[in-house]
């Protein structure tokens, strides 16, 4: 049911970010162009996922980490993109933001496929992730963003960090429970990662939506 609620839902919400694109100002497409290919990447998944689930009664890990290989990076560069709708970016924003997350989902693959010992997979895997972190809390993206005045991008700036340490937080607990501390029941795992998967995707997008129409409704004022 979670995997067949959760296709839906990410089907509607790539509708709702390609239309709403005529909304914003043109700065602001791209970052919602991004998100619809986020939910559109993340549906198509989700059908082959469902129907492996009902098909074999395993957990589609393979298919759950080709769509994290793809949507993953994507979300992590929306943190370059909103704050370039608004001041100058360096480029090297960009490389870490995507470096980082490349790193954290490669091992984790390895691991969970078991191409590399799922222990030792997990360590450089959250790094990888330790690094996005520490890039949007202290490093170059996290000093641009509090040297804004535009609180729209601030205010989704915040939430987005919300969404990367708590939201995030789900996926290495469920990677620890089901291979370091003695095994998770595939069908409760699965519906977590699923529901997850609706607050990391749709929601992020749902934020970078909010501040768009509020920062494109504000210039018109």
């Amino acid at each position: 049911m979670s995997f067949w609620l959760i296709s839906m839902a990410l089907v509607a919400a790539t509708a709702f970010f390609f239309v709403e694109r005529d909304r914003v100002a043109g700065k602001w497409k791209t970052s919602l162009t991004v998100s619809g290919l986020v939910t559109l990447i993340a549906a198509v998944h989700y059908f082959y996922m469902r129907d492996v689930w009902v098909q074999t009664g395993t957990s589609p890990t393979e298919f759950r980490y080709i769509d994290w290989l793809l949507t993953v990076p994507l979300l992590m560069i929306e943190f370059y993109l909103i704050l370039s709708a608004v001041a100058k970016v360096p480029s090297g924003v960009f490389w870490r933001l995507l470096l980082g997350s490349i790193a954290m989902l490669g091992f984790g693959f390895l691991g969970e496929t078991g191409m590399m010992n799922p222990t030792v997979a997990f360590f450089p895997s959250m790094l990888g992730w330790g690094f996005i972190v520490w890039e949007i809390f202290k490093g170059e993206a996290s000093q641009i963003n509090a040297g804004l005045s535009n609180v729209h991008v601030q205010k989704a700036y915040k939430w987005m960090l919300l969404c990367v340490t708590v939201g995030w937080s789900i996926y290495p607990i469920g990677y620890f429970v089901g291979y370091m501390g003695g095994g998770a029941d595939p069908v409760t795992l699965n519906v977590v990662y699923n529901l997850a998967d609706f607050v990391n995707k749709i929601g992020f997008g749902v934020i970078i939506w909010a501040a768009a129409v509020a920062d494109s409704e504000s210039s018109k004022a």
